[in-house]
C-alpha cells in the first residue's frame, strides 16, 4: 500500500511541476511562460523517492492524523522561503490580496514587511494608514502578534493574522534600534485606500510631489498631478520634489511610466534572468511632462524596488539630484505563477538593473547628497531674537520707495524646516540651482 501511495504522489508531483512550468505570469502583464525544457530533464528522481518516503512516515507515524493537502502546501512553502525572502506560495484569499494591493484597496494595518532571521522587519508604513498614525517606523522588527511569537512563523501566516476586520485592534510588540525595551503599540486595522499620488505648490514656482506607493494607476495619476500643479503655478514650474521616501514599491510598469514622465530618451530599466521571459528592456519616451525644470528627488532607507528603480533611472540619466539616505536594496523582480484552486506561487525570477548597469540587489541607491537623520527641535519663543536696522525706532526708509517687508516668506521657511528637514534641504537646493541657471 504504501507502495502505491509513494507511486501517486511522485505522478502528482510531476503533474505539479508540469503545470507550474507553463502557466506563468507577471503582475499586471500575465505573459505565459513557455516550457524550455521536458519533466525528464528537470525531476530529480532520486530526492523525490526521499520525498515521497518522508511523506508516507508523516501519514502513517505522526502524532495527530494530518491532510495530504497541508503536508504538500507546507512543503511547497517550505521549498521557496528556503530560496530567497520575496519567494512565497499564495494559497487562494493571499493571492487575492496581492492582487488587491496592487489596485490601491485593501485590508489590514498598511505595513510593507518582510522577513529577517525569522522576525518580521517592517520595509516602510504606507502614508495615511493606521500603521503610519500608530508611529510604526521602517526597520521595526515586529517580534510578536497580540500573544503569539513571530520567531518561526511563515511571512504569509504573520500578514494574515496582521489582517483582519476593520476597527479590531493587534498588539504589536516591536523591537526598534536605539530603543532600550521592547516597544507594544496597539493598531486599530481599518480598510486600506491608498492614494498613491499627492501633490502641493511648496511656494511659487516649486512644485512637490508625493509618491507612497507604486499601483497600475500611478503613471496617470503622477500625470493629473504635475497638470494641476502647472495651472496653479500659471506656468512651468522652476523645480519639483518628487518624494519617495518610505515608499515600498509595487508595480514594475507604475516605475516606468514614473520614470518616463521626465526623461526624454534613453534606457529606463533592464531586467535579466534565466529564462527568455525574464528579459525586459524599458526606454523613455520623446517626452518630459515638466519641460527639463531641475528634479530632486529625496528616498530614505524605506524606499525599495520599483522606488529605486526611479530614483536609479533619473541619478543615471543625469535628470534629477538624489538627496536623502541609502536605499533599502530590493533589486529583484518576482513573478506570479497561478497554480490550481486559485492559489499561486511569487518566485523570483530577475534582476532589474539601471540604465549604468548597477544592480541594486542588496546594495541600494547611495544619495548624490547624504542627509544624516537629526532630530530638530524649534527654538522656544522666549529666546533671544537678534535685533536689525528695521526694527530700531525712527530707522530710515529705504530710499528706493519700496516698503519695508516682513518675515513672512523666512517664516515659512524655518516652519518647513521644523516639521520636514529633508523636504526643506531640497526646496533650498532647487532655488540654487534655479538661481544658477539665471
Amino acid at each position: 500500500m504504501l507502495k502505491k501511495k509513494n507511486v501517486f504522489i511522485l505522478s502528482l508531483g510531476i503533474m505539479l511541476g508540469v503545470f507550474m512550468g507553463i502557466c506563468a505570469s507577471v503582475i499586471a502583464e500575465q505573459k505565459i511562460v513557455e516550457p524550455v525544457t521536458t519533466v525528464e530533464d528537470v525531476l530529480p528522481y532520486e530526492e523525490l523517492r526521499t520525498f515521497t518516503e518522508i511523506f508516507g512516515r508523516i501519514k502513517r507515524d505522526y502524532v495527530e492524523p494530518i491532510s495530504d493537502k497541508k503536508l504538500l502546501e507546507d512543503a511547497i512553502r517550505g521549498m521557496l522561503s528556503g530560496l530567497d525572502p520575496h519567494s512565497a506560495f499564495l494559497v487562494a484569499d493571499e493571492y487575492q490580496q496581492l492582487k488587491e494591493g496592487t489596485t490601491g484597496r485593501f485590508g489590514g494595518l498598511g505595513i510593507e514587511v518582510t522577513m529577517e532571521n525569522g522576525l518580521v522587519k517592517v520595509v516602510s508604513p504606507i502614508d495615511d494608514t493606521p500603521a503610519k498614525r500608530a508611529g510604526i517606523k521602517t526597520g521595526d522588527l515586529i517580534v510578536r502578534l497580540d500573544d503569539q511569537p513571530v520567531k518561526g512563523m511563515a511571512l504569509g501566516d504573520a500578514v494574515k493574522l496582521m489582517r483582519g476586520e476593520p476597527g479590531s485592534k493587534i498588539l504589536l510588540t516591536i523591537i526598534r534600534e536605539g530603543e532600550g525595551a521592547p516597544l507594544k503599540i496597539t493598531v486599530t486595522r481599518d480598510i486600506i485606500k491608498v492614494k498613491s499620488v499627492k501633490s502641493r505648490m511648496l511656494e511659487k514656482g516649486y512644485g512637490y510631489v508625493r509618491i507612497s506607493s507604486f499601483q497600475s494607476g500611478t503613471g496617470e495619476n503622477l500625470k493629473e498631478a504635475l497638470a494641476a500643479l502647472k495651472k496653479e503655478n500659471t506656468g512651468d514650474l522652476k523645480g519639483l520634489v518628487l518624494d519617495l521616501r518610505n515608499n515600498p514599491g509595487g508595480v514594475l510598469n507604475a516605475a516606468v511610466e514614473v520614470s518616463d514622465a521626465f526623461i526624454k530618451s534613453g534606457l529606463i530599466v533592464y531586467t535579466e534572468g534565466r529564462i527568455e521571459n525574464s528579459e525586459m528592456r524599458f526606454n523613455a519616451a520623446p517626452d518630459d511632462l515638466i519641460n527639463g525644470a531641475p528634479i530632486v528627488v529625496l528616498i530614505n532607507a524605506g524606499s525599495a524596488s520599483a522606488s529605486e528603480i526611479v530614483a536609479g533611472a533619473l541619478q543615471d540619466q543625469k535628470r534629477a539630484v538624489i538627496m536623502g539616505e541609502k536605499s533599502f536594496g530590493k533589486g529583484s523582480v518576482q513573478t506570479i505563477l497561478p497554480t490550481s484552486g486559485g492559489s499561486a506561487v511569487k518566485l523570483t525570477t530577475a534582476r532589474y538593473y539601471t540604465p549604468s548597469g548597477r544592480s541594486i540587489q542588496a546594495e541600494g541607491i547611495e544619495p548624490d547628497i547624504a542627509l544624516a537623520r537629526v532630530k530638530l527641535e524649534a527654538l522656544e519663543s522666549s529666546e533671544f531674537k537678534p535685533v536689525k536696522e528695521a526694527d530700531l525706532s525712527h530707522h530710515l526708509e529705504n530710499g528706493n520707495g519700496k516698503e519695508d517687508k516682513s518675515d513672512g516668506q523666512q517664516d515659512q521657511d524655518n516652519e518647513a524646516l521644523e516639521k520636514d528637514y529633508p523636504l526643506y534641504q531640497a526646496l533650498t537646493l532647487l532655488k540654487g540651482i534655479s538661481i544658477m541657471k539665471k
